[in-house]
């Protein structure tokens, strides 16, 4: 399953899954028809081909990627931030070369980051293009919530594939339902929906549905409204990422000089 995920709500804009033989590159392309002017598309350094990149662009987003740190796009022009002006195929992209450090109460890490966007304007600077690429993160919560959280650990089965992709729809139904009530209850109150508690959530959700709501004459149900007081009742605290601090150093660009304005002959 590949998933396009709101940042911040991190409900699903759109979905696409089904064999294992194609991979996610396949039906990340699907996606595409969900993609409108105005956003950014974050992606890790999978979804990264010239040709998903094109496509992206062609719908009018700006995209912000990671790349391998293998790939060498050609310098076109040099920022005085330390980033450079590049060709991916025919789009004209901004590569951003970091070295982010991490600190959690479990150690120090440094890893090298090579990012590439569209928003080409020098005037934002390369380390808000980094601060927003940690934003990406929450797609991998999403995984997580759908897997772990609401099948725990537990394989959707059916005796034929359809029966198995009706399973898939109803699992992001269940996740959509639970997400919009968290940010209906969050959003209402300027509370940033990151803390919130996605297991409160769907625990308050079971324990409805064990009551039977609605299911008695003239019981009334209140799904949306008990979800949010409980979520509301049990926010996580503002400082809830205290425990990791990050640090990073934008890099000079190492790619090879020369670009050609056709486009075509830009990095792959």
């Amino acid at each position: 399953m590949v998933a396009l995920v709101a940042c911040g709500t991190r409900t699903v804009v759109d979905a696409a899954f089904g064999p294992t033989a194609s991979g996610e590159t396949v039906y990340a392309a699907e996606l595409v028809r969900s993609l409108r002017a105005g956003m950014i598309l974050l992606a890790d350094r999978n979804f990264a081909s010239q040709k998903l990149l094109t496509a992206v662009a062609a719908t009018g987003v700006d995209l912000l990627v990671r790349v391998k740190n293998g790939r060498r796009p050609p310098v076109c022009r040099r920022l005085r931030d330390g980033s450079w002006i590049s060709r991916i195929g025919p789009v004209e992209v901004r590569v951003v070369r970091c070295e982010i450090t991490i600190v959690t109460t479990a150690g120090r890490r440094t890893g090298v980051y090579q990012l590439v966007t569209s928003v080409t304007d020098p005037g934002i600077p390369a380390a808000d293009l980094i601060r927003l690429y940690h934003d990406r993160w929450d797609v991998e919560t999403a995984y997580l919530e759908l897997k772990a959280t609401i099948l725990g650990g537990r394989v959707l089965r059916a005796k034929t594939p359809t029966g198995v992709e009706q399973k898939g729809y109803a699992l992001l139904c269940a996740y959509q339902a639970l997400r919009l009530a968290i940010a209906d209850a969050t959003l209402a109150t300027d509370l940033d929906p990151d803390r919130a508690s996605f297991t409160i959530a769907l625990e308050t959700a079971r324990d409805q549905l064990a009551k039977a709501a609605d299911v008695i004459t003239d019981s009334v149900i209140d799904l949306v409204g008990k979800i949010g007081r409980a979520v509301l009742a049990r926010c996580r605290p503002p400082s809830s990422r205290a425990s990791t601090q990050s640090g990073y150093r934008v890099t000079r660009g190492t790619g090879r000089s020369g670009c050609d304005a056709r486009g075509p002959g830009g990095a792959r």
